[in-house]
């Protein structure tokens, strides 16, 4: 099941809507098949499994990190491939959250008498697809919001200086998380004073096309910003605003591979929660909140975030610096938002602190 696992992150952030799934098949104590699903509309991770073992598999064992699908979709029911195949007993991390799958993919393989385990490794396989359980639970994508802060939890400057508070490692660690991500948001101050690519670009290989997603009311986006000027096609920039942005400057921004999305709206901003509703039709399942500041304060009050992901910089600029989350912020200890399950890595100088609502 480890090695099962260890396949499928491989196909992390390239399955979307899919889940990310890994399948080895054993037979008489050892591994004759292996394979992971590599991306949406491609053979699931049983069928590549079961292509790899050929024969050997009649009589086998399938380890697999998620329950075996037993509806039609793109591909074939992988239920029906195990049993054909003689495939005699499954072993499976965990259930499939979606109602169509459900336990009915277990169902079937035991009625042609497939002996079935289920939660092997469970923690580790959930934790492997937080983004697929909570679009399919929570019809909205799983939100990660990362930010790099000081110290004294600073983001930038009083004059507004952000680049860069985190360290080489930490920014490349970043856009590892873009990679696996399907959308990157953030707000129009943001773009107004970076102008930022908002593109994944791990090093030393080229990254995916990730949708970038801009919060802007009053569509106050620059034209020369370099989220509406994307020279690769299969990149998508979504402008979130309201109904009453201007509607020549909606004509305006509208290009083949830029879509002004309208979305109700909460206070005179963006509602939150109806733009993860948009999303998730849109099919992105893993967002990440990289800011600004009132962006943060948003999200936290619209509960829309599931994981904090802190990069602290051994500095400290106190004054009138710029906090990390803007707001009104709460009047009582008993109003902060708590996390739960932290954990802390070292990267390079700074120290990643990972927290879970």
């Amino acid at each position: 099941m480890w090695h099962a696992i260890e396949l499928a992150k491989k196909g992390v952030g390239k399955t979307s809507p899919n889940p990310a799934v890994g399948c080895v098949i054993v037979a008489d104590g050892k591994i004759v098949g292996a394979g992971y699903h590599e991306k949406a509309g491609m053979p699931h991770a049983e069928a590549v499994a079961l292509e790899d073992a050929g024969g050997l598999a009649n009589g086998a064992t399938a380890y697999v990190t998620l329950e075996p699908c037993c509806c039609y979709g793109r591909t074939p029911p992988c239920t029906q491939a195990l049993i054909n195949a003689g495939i005699v007993r499954v072993v499976a991390a965990m259930q499939d959250p979606n109602p169509q799958v459900s336990g009915n993919g277990f169902k079937e393989l035991e009625r042609a008498g497939v002996d079935v385990e289920v939660g092997l490794l469970e923690a580790e396989a959930r934790k492997l697809n937080d983004a697929y359980s909570t679009y399919i639970k929570r019809n909205r994508p799983y939100v990660t919001l990362k930010a790099a802060v000081t110290l004294d939890g600073k983001i930038a400057t009083r004059t507004g200086e952000s680049k860069w508070i985190s360290g080489d490692e930490a920014r490349h660690y970043v856009h590892e998380l873009r990679d696996k991500a399907d959308a990157v948001l953030v707000g129009v101050n943001t773009v107004i004073k970076d102008d930022p690519l908002l593109t994944a670009r791990p090093v030393g290989r080229e990254g995916k096309p990730i949708k970038r997603v801009i919060l802007d009311s009053k569509l106050r986006i620059p034209e020369y910003a370099k989220v509406l000027n994307e020279e690769n096609e299969d990149i998508e920039t979504i402008i979130a605003t309201t109904q009453n942005a201007p509607l020549a400057t909606v004509r305006a921004l509208e290009k083949p591979n830029v879509k002004v999305l309208f979305v109700d709206e909460s206070g005179g901003r963006v509602d939150m929660q109806k733009l993860m509703v948009e999303l998730a039709r849109d099919g992105i399942t893993d967002l990440l909140i990289e800011g600004g500041a009132e962006i943060y304060a948003s999200a936290l009050e619209a509960g829309i975030v599931d994981k904090v992901l802190l990069f602290v910089a051994p500095k400290i600029l106190g004054g009138d610096s710029k906090s990390v989350v803007g707001g009104a912020g709460a009047e009582k200890l008993a109003q902060a938002i708590n996390l739960r399950n932290l954990t802390a890595k070292k990267m390079g100088d700074d120290l990643m602190i990972e927290g879970y609502f």
